[in-house]
This record gives C-alpha cells, sequence and structure tokens, in this order.
C-alpha cells in the first residue's frame, strides 16, 4: 500500500492513498483524516486504507500531481537519523579531518533532527550562504508506530509501519566548529524533503529483508547519475538494529521517523549519494578537493524503482534557491 499527504492549506494536510504504480489516489478522509491520524489509530484504519487501495490499484481513482503533494508527514514527533553505511562516515570524516569511532561497527551513530518543518519532495533547497557548504544525501527512512523503551532488534518489526526516502540536506561547512563544541549538529541541519510515496513494508516484496531495503537508491545531480548505490549489502546496522539503540532508554512515538544515514558502498563504480563523498574521493586521488558544493540553480533527484521500472516511492525532485 502507498501513502501521500496532499497540500490543502492545512498545517498537516489530507492523506490519499495511492495505486501501486502511482498514477492514480483516493481520498482517505472518511477513514483517516491525516497521515499522523492514520499512524495513531493504526490497527484500526490499516484495514480500511487496504480497501482503499485495492479499489485503486482495479482502476478507481483521480490522477495524482506530484506538485501538489508535501512530505508524507509535514511535521513529526521525532525525525532520528542514523547513520549505518560505515563507508560514507570514514569517507566524510576524512574529509574534515576527523577519525572513524573506536565503536564504528559495534555502536550506531545517530543524531536528532528537527522534525516541525520537513519538506515537500518538490520544494526547493535553500541555500542561504554559498560558504556554508550545501549539500545533499540520500537516505531510506521508516516511520515506526509507537514503540517502547526496550524494544530489540528481534522485535522491532513490528513497530515498522512505512518506508520513504529522503533528502538530508546538510551544511558542511558548518559541521566541524558545532562539533567541537562537543554537542552535536544543530545550524548544519536544515529541513529535510521527503518522497511523495510512503509504503507498507509488504508492498516492497523480497526486497524488504532484515531490516534493510535490497535495491539501488538513485540520484541524479544536474540530470547526470550521480550514484545508484545498492541500499541492501552495505548497510551495516540494520533498520532493527537502529531501532534497538535509539529504544535503549526511552520510548518512541507513533509518528517518528528514523533514517538510514547517506546510503554509500565502496565500489566507486557505484557513485555516490552525496557530495561530500565525491569530494573525498577526489582528494584521495587527486591531493585536492574537485567538485563544488551545491549552488543555486542545481537540481536533485532522488528515486528508486523496482523490477519493472517503477517508481515505488516518486521522486523527491528539487531546485536548489537562494535563501
Amino acid at each position: 500500500m502507498k501513502l501521500a499527504t496532499l497540500s490543502n492549506g492545512t498545517r498537516d494536510g489530507q492523506l490519499l492513498v495511492v495505486s501501486r504504480d502511482g498514477a492514480r489516489c483516493l481520498s482517505a478522509e472518511g477513514v483517516a483524516p491525516t497521515m499522523q491520524a492514520a499512524l495513531d489509530d493504526w490497527d484500526a484504519v490499516e484495514p480500511k486504507l487496504q480497501e482503499l487501495s485495492a479499489r485503486l490499484n482495479g482502476g478507481e481513482g483521480e490522477a495524482v500531481d506530484p506538485s501538489k503533494l508535501h512530505a508524507p508527514l509535514p511535521r513529526a514527533y521525532e525525525w532520528v537519523d542514523g547513520s549505518a553505511y560505515i563507508n560514507h562516515i570514514v569517507l566524510v570524516r576524512k574529509a574534515r579531518g576527523a577519525e572513524p569511532p573506536e565503536t564504528l561497527e559495534t555502536d550506531p551513530l545517530v543524531y536528532q533532527g528537527g522534525s516541525g518543518v520537513l519538506l515537500a519532495p518538490t520544494a526547493g533547497i535553500e541555500q542561504p550562504n554559498a560558504e556554508w557548504g550545501l549539500d545533499f544525501e540520500a537516505e531510506i527512512c521508516v516511520v515506526l508506530g509507537d514503540t517502547p523503551r526496550g524494544t530489540t532488534k528481534d522485535t522491532a518489526s513490528r513497530y515498522v509501519r512505512l518506508v520513504m526516502l529522503c533528502n538530508d540536506v546538510t551544511l558542511r561547512n558548518l559541521i566541524p566548529p558545532e562539533l567541537k563544541k562537543g554537542f552535536g549538529f544543530f545550524n548544519s541541519k536544515p529541513a529535510t524533503a521527503f518522497s511523495p510515496f510512503a509504503v507498507t513494508p509488504d508492498e516492497l516484496g523480497d526486497a524488504w529483508r532484515e531490516g534493510r531495503l535490497h535495491r539501488q537508491l538513485i540520484t541524479k545531480l544536474n540530470g547526470d547519475l550521480a550514484g545508484d548505490p545498492h541500499a541492501g549489502p552495505s548497510m551495516h546496522f540494520s533498520f532493527y538494529d537502529l531501532i534497538q539503540h535509539i529504544a535503549k532508554s526511552r520510548a518512541f512515538t507513533a509518528g517518528t521517523i528514523l533514517g538510514s544515514g547517506t546510503v554509500s558502498n565502496e565500489d566507486e563504480a557505484r557513485g555516490v549519494s552525496c557530495l561530500a563523498e565525491r569530494r573525498m574521493r577526489e582528494k584521495i586521488a587527486t591531493g585536492e578537493f574537485t567538485t563544488p558544493f551545491l549552488k543555486v540553480g542545481g537540481h536533485v533527484e532522488i528515486e528508486m524503482f523496482d523490477d519493472d521500472g517503477g517508481s515505488i516511492f516518486g521522486r523527491i525532485d528539487q531546485n536548489v534557491v537562494p535563501g
């Protein structure tokens, strides 16, 4: 089942159910007015949403207009982002002259991002200051139901409600001075954009297994392929591992978003899901950074396809605009 949120002038928009091919939709207003309302009462609401999905896949519904869609959750109770791809950690830390943590392979890295303002898939990426080093980061996310403290990786699957993509925008040059304070990211992490559609794990078939999504994540920059890494095998910490980690000392409410971190493969032929990795590879190969960070007028696209070439989550399609 695919879900989306229509921008309708309210903070949280209107929940839509979307056909498998992403072409048609039906309002879920009579079942749940918003995505958050559906998540709050998932056990009761989900079967009714599945009924709407079946009608859509039988040919009913109105055409989807991607330009009118917000993020599936226009605002969320929490947005927690991990860094489950070790290759990404190693490269970006080299780029800023920092060593990977000693617990790189045993203890996941996470940070808590701003969740009050989340961006539509076609919203502009604002560049307030060119010297801040604007970068994209293509990731996979899950949306959680009510998740109790102490949840283990063996039971984590029961709390994953939806899967989607995101562009976790980063201001690279603001990171080093922030981390020197010993308190983590803040100004270096502006608003994040999300894919048009969020899908239930069953929609992904065999590609979703053991808390990983085994498909290629496609990122284009200014119309050219930036990267197409395989998201599954290189994900050192699965989403189930990440859930166990964040639930160590507290519970999470329905509507919490949890990110994978930037998808990354060691194979350089697979390209990159962020510019920081490309720049670090240039530095290793030539001794200097060559690729600039994003500029006004730049264009970023992030998407994932099924075996038939269908867009699973729709496309994140953003232009860089003045801040």
